[in-house]
Parts: structure tokens; C-alpha cells; sequence
């Protein structure tokens, strides 16, 4: 006998689950395995039962639907939701669906419909899991995992983490990955204007699989126009901490071999998390700027790699917003840090601002920016597409 699919109801009204139950009862593949009053009573029903299936009504007391869906979405639990709500507009349907819900339907709604819909979502995750546990061969590429690392914020991280990946998917023409590892206040997403169904929340709920079946990873990524597949960091900052070192180090063993460049936005500073990123990394770009609060924290940081045994080869040191007029020399930051610097990205903040503010990366819209100028010879030098020497900054000048 076929498993039969277990369904949680939710909702304020005891006639309306009733009346669910009723309608299921018909249904041979179907079985009703508890009701909910609120949205609290959901989310603990959901964790005791396990269901396939969650029938979740938006306005309910105590917690509504949607932020009930979040929570159960937010924790990994088991079990997809379908929403339903008196409320048919758009508006009501996008906040269901970037809540975590996989279907919406609207009351009053027929027998059929409803039943349809349950079968539906089901029947798709079921593929999923038999597609997920069936092993395949896949050509494995030879990868170069790049992070992007800073000890100060406002450096530009992300501005150039976003802009590398697309160069590098533009001039190569290769596999391009972007991680967004900062996990509290992760922006790749935004600044690439895209939207966000599903975050590395929601995949690391099967992250037990991704060992038996690295394309588990696939279904949770965002496609960008330029090909560059982006894992977008947690919607709400208080969901960093369901992500640990393990996750970090799985999710990038993951997409090794998948991917020819796997690039990673971290956040500031040690962390574990962060840490995991950076042992895992070839390369790590780490940024800078010509102020002195960050030629503190950036010198400070560099002992701190020495520490972790991270090469000069492996870390190279860039200078964003570079402009001497300001007050601090080239040769000042070089001097004070010891250190070569390996590329250096000048101040433009006008055009980076347009950028970011319309999600369009300037690689692609802005190309005769200097700013997009030398982040393309950035990528060609981690490509190995240019003649790569010790301290570039005389080179690139």
C-alpha cells in the first residue's frame, strides 16, 4: 500500500477545518494527522507531526499565516505549505510565496481545486527526494574558490564580490557560483536585483542529502541574466545562527567540481563560519580602503591570517575607493602594512551607487567606468587570462 499523504490544517475557524476534513476523508491518499487554531499551534503541530502537507489560513490570531510559515520555513521543518486566504491579490500571494509557501489558494475554493493542490505540491517534492537519492555521474570541473573578506564594513565587499562573479561568467564564459556568506546582512541578492523565493535557510533543511546528491544544492539557487547562480544569505538576520561551520564547509564541498569559480561574500571579521570560508578559499581578497581605521583592522587582520597559516600567495591585499587626494599615500598604506598591494580599484562612488541602487552590475552597464575597467582586469588575472605580477598596483596604474 502507497504511503498516504499527512496533512496538518490551520486555521481560526473550527467550521472551515472541519469542513477540510470533510473533504479529505473521501480522499483514499489523503489523511488528515492534525488541526491548529493560530499560527503557534501550527508551528509546534508541525514539529510533533511531521506532515507532508501544511494548509496554512493567513489571518489567524496569536501569529498569522504568513509569519507562521516563515518560522517553519526559517527552522527546516518538514512539510510544504499551501496558503489559504479570502485574499487573492498579488501583493498577499508574493508574501505567501517569500515566506516559504509553495501554493495559494483562494477561498472560497472548490473540492477539487484544493485536493488538486495538495496532490500537486506533493507529488513535486516526492520527485525531488527520488531525484536527490539517485546517484549520477557528473563530469567534475577543476574549481578556484575565491572569497571576498574584510575586518571593516563599508569597504565595498559586496559591491566587488557581485561585479567579479558577473566579469567572470562575461570573459570566461565558465560555471560561476556566488555564496553570499554573510549571514546576518547579506546584500548580493539586492545589489543583483534578484528575488528571493529561497534562501541557504531553506536548503539547509536537506543538508543530511547533499552528501548522498550534490544537486540538491542546484534547486536553491538563483539564476542571475549574466549565468551566475547566486545562494542567497538568510531574508532575517536571526536565522545566521541556524547556519554553522558544517553547513559552510558542506554547501561549498557541495558545488566543488560543479562550478569552475566559486566565489564567496563573507562577513567581517573571524567568525567560525567565516573561518570555514576562508580555509576552504584558494584565493582570498581581502579589502581594504585608504583610512586609517582601516589600515588598523586590516593590519590587525593580516596577523591574524598569519596565525591561521594563510600564504601570501593565498592572500592578496586590495585597496577600494583608492584616492591619494585624500591624504594617505600609496606608499603610506604599503609601509605601514608591510604588505603588496595587489590591485587597486579606484573612487567612483557616484556610478557604484546608481549601480547598486538599480541592481545592475557595472561589468555589464557601465563598462567604460574605470571602477568596471579594473575589476574586468581583476577577473582576467584570476583567470589566467593575464600576465600576473608580484605587487600589480605598478602594473595597473
Amino acid at each position: 500500500m502507497e504511503r498516504r499523504i499527512r496533512v496538518v490544517i490551520a486555521d481560526d475557524s473550527e467550521q472551515t477545518r472541519e469542513n477540510i476534513a470533510a473533504i479529505f476523508n473521501w480522499e483514499k491518499d489523503i489523511e488528515i494527522v492534525g488541526q491548529a487554531r493560530n499560527g503557534m499551534e501550527a508551528v509546534q503541530l508541525v514539529k510533533e507531526k511531521k506532515p507532508d502537507i501544511i494548509l496554512m489560513d493567513i489571518n489567524m490570531p496569536e501569529m498569522d499565516g504568513i509569519r507562521a510559515t516563515e518560522e517553519i520555513t526559517e527552522e527546516g521543518l518538514e512539510g510544504s505549505i499551501i496558503i489559504m486566504s479570502i485574499q487573492g491579490e498579488r501583493e498577499y500571494i508574493k508574501k505567501a510565496m517569500a515566506a516559504g509557501a509553495r501554493d495559494y489558494v483562494v477561498k472560497p475554493f472548490g473540492v477539487k481545486e484544493l485536493v488538486d493542490a495538495v496532490r500537486h505540491v506533493y507529488d513535486i517534492d516526492l520527485t525531488k527526494k527520488r531525484k536527490y537519492n539517485t546517484v549520477t555521474a557528473v563530469e567534475k570541473i577543476e574549481s578556484k574558490v575565491i572569497s571576498v573578506f574584510s575586518t571593516k564594513g563599508g569597504v565595498g565587499k559586496t559591491t566587488l564580490v557581485t561585479n567579479l562573479a558577473v566579469s567572470l561568467a562575461n570573459t570566461t564564459g565558465k560555471r560561476v557560483a556566488l555564496l553570499d556568506f554573510d549571514l546576518q546582512f547579506g546584500d548580493v541578492a539586492i545589489c543583483l536585483n534578484l528575488y528571493v523565493k529561497n534562501s541557504i535557510t531553506e536548503l539547509i533543511k536537506d543538508i543530511g542529502n547533499i552528501e548522498q546528491e550534490s544537486s540538491l544544492v542546484e534547486e536553491y539557487l538563483l539564476t542571475h541574466y549574466s549565468g551566475v547562480k547566486v545562494l542567497a544569505a538568510p531574508l532575517r538576520p536571526e536565522n545566521a545562527e541556524y547556519v554553522t561551520a558544517d553547513h559552510i564547509k558542506k554547501l561549498i564541498d557541495a558545488l566543488r567540481g560543479r562550478y569552475d569559480y566559486i566565489l564567496i561574500d563573507t562577513s567581517q571579521g573571524f567568525h567560525d563560519t567565516v573561518i570555514t570560508a576562508l580555509d576552504a578559499s584558494d584565493v582570498i581578497i581581502y579589502m581594504s580602503t585608504l583610512d586609517l581605521p582601516s589600515i588598523k583592522n586590516t593590519k590587525n587582520g593580516l596577523e591574524v591570517m598569519k596565525t591561521l597559516n594563510y600564504s601570501d600567495e593565498k592572500v592578496k591585499l586590495v585597496v577600494n575607493k583608492a584616492n591619494e587626494s585624500y591624504g594617505i599615500k600609496y606608499a603610506d598604506f604599503k609601509s605601514a602594512l608591510n604588505v603588496d598591494i595587489w590591485m587597486v580599484i579606484p573612487d567612483d562612488t557616484a556610478s557604484v551607487t546608481v549601480s547598486v541602487n538599480n541592481g545592475h552590475p557595472l561589468v555589464s552597464h557601465r563598462k567604460a567606468s574605470h571602477v568596471a575597467k579594473r575589476i574586468l582586469k581583476l577577473s582576467q588575472f584570476l583567470a589566467g587570462q593575464g600576465a600576473e605580477k608580484k605587487g600589480l598596483l605598478s602594473a595597473i596604474l
